[in-house]
């Protein structure tokens, strides 16, 4: 379906920079649809350099929209030691392993050597974890443009010792190559483990940022990219970007809310402070007569005569189940007077 819309603003903007301000696609894409003969003003082909004014309204015919629609982005769970971008001689990039095999669910179509995959927010050789790679150009400029807003989670191991006075040093107050740093969101998750969240990304910058406060990192993985989650992709798989994924990374939604560590596991408040029924001890079983959930049985009444208890364990005879002997009739043919008498055992005579 063609994408169709009314340009409002008050002095004349360049289709190109219009478009991509609307998230429809980059400046470039733009360009390169308007060599096509894919967009209309007016219902007239767009030039290049073209100016759209108020009142105007732009038109992307369809074809256009199907190419933009078939921009893969993907979500790959980078290995330690593969690269994410352009490879050294004898090294492994990332897009080689974006293939069906490696593919974690369904996808409605397969990289191939036609794909223009660049990774979104590069990640060292040495670290591991969440990588997006794209053709989209709107989505690039939301996750690494200069002026992003997205942020970035990571879980870092380190060796050495994690004082109060280092967690302030790295949350606010450390410069790297002349430049004061953005403030970073740290805390200690375990002895030796801590949670990054940064809002930008300088190369290497957490690696650096340890380095100067004396701990050395011996793992580190990236788990979110602003609402986007690594959650349970297996390492070394990828999977595609939904719509609504890629719609949240443009918006800036916030990720979702996780509960506190001390909170995980446990079972919801309904069920703590819904009351528990007193279960009977092994070896005592209520009455039936107490049963909350089945009503008295009519018949004997419970009890043996003498209140002697039945046995070891169960419960009292009278609560059983009336014999079912007693409630059938008589048989006339029963009796003394239809008594069978024994017989003696038979002789038997050896045949010769």
């Amino acid at each position: 379906m063609a994408w169709t819309k009314t340009y409002e603003g008050a002095e004349p903007l360049r289709i190109n920079k219009w478009l991509a301000e609307e998230g429809v696609c980059s400046r470039r894409e733009a360009d390169a649809l308007i060599l096509k003969g894919l967009i209309k003003v007016d219902g007239e082909a767009a030039v290049a350099g073209q100016k759209i004014e108020a009142g105007q309204t732009l038109t992307l015919l369809q074809k256009a929209t199907r190419q933009l629609d078939n921009k893969l982005s993907l979500i790959f769970h980078k290995p330690e030691g593969i690269v994410s971008g352009t490879p050294e001689p004898g090294e492994i990039p990332a897009v080689r392993l974006i293939t069906e095999k490696t593919l974690s669910g369904k996808a409605h179509a397969i990289p191939g050597r036609y794909n223009k995959l660049a990774p979104l927010g590069r990640l060292d050789k040495d670290s591991r974890g969440l990588l997006v790679l794209s053709e989209d150009g709107v989505l690039a400029k939301a996750l690494i443009g200069p002026e992003s807003q997205v942020d970035k989670e990571y879980v870092v191991k380190v060796k050495g010792d994690v004082t109060p006075e280092k967690l302030a040093l790295l949350r606010h107050g450390l410069e790297l190559d002349g430049r004061k740093l953005k403030p970073a969101e740290v805390e200690q998750v375990k002895a030796h483990e801590l949670r990054f969240i940064l809002h930008e990304g300088r190369n290497r910058q957490i690696r650096r940022m340890c380095q100067l406060v004396d701990l050395r990192v011996v793992d580190l993985m990236r788990v979110r990219i602003g609402s986007l989650e690594l959650a349970g992709l297996p390492e070394g798989k990828w999977r595609p970007i939904s719509a609504r994924e890629r719609e949240a990374l443009l918006s800036g939604a916030a990720p979702r809310p996780r509960k506190p560590r001390e909170e995980r596991g446990r079972p919801p408040r309904e069920a703590q402070d819904r009351p528990q029924q007193e279960r009977p001890q092994r070896g005592e079983r209520p009455a039936r007569g107490e049963r909350p959930d089945r009503p008295p049985r009519s018949g004997k009444p419970s009890g043996r005569p003498g209140g002697k208890p039945a046995g070891k364990g169960g419960p009292p005879r009278g609560d059983r189940k009336p014999d079912s002997r007693e409630e059938k009739p008589v048989n006339p043919m029963r009796g003394a007077k239809f008594k069978r008498t024994k017989l003696g055992p038979r002789k038997r005579t050896p045949i010769k």
